[in-house]
């Protein structure tokens, strides 16, 4: 999607910058998500 907008940035950036966004919130959740699972099941982490 952020390919095929790239010829209409200047007429309607909003077709590059709301998928934009979801790609962002995508990786930013699946980080955050894969960090609290490293968290609850880490061995190593319980001694702290």
């Amino acid at each position: 999607m952020l390919y095929e907008a790239q010829s209409t940035l200047r007429s309607a950036p909003h077709l590059v910058v709301i998928p934009g966004i979801a790609i962002a919130w995508s990786v930013l959740g699946f980080n955050l998500l894969g960090d609290g699972l490293r968290d609850y099941l880490d061995p190593k982490l319980e001694d702290r």
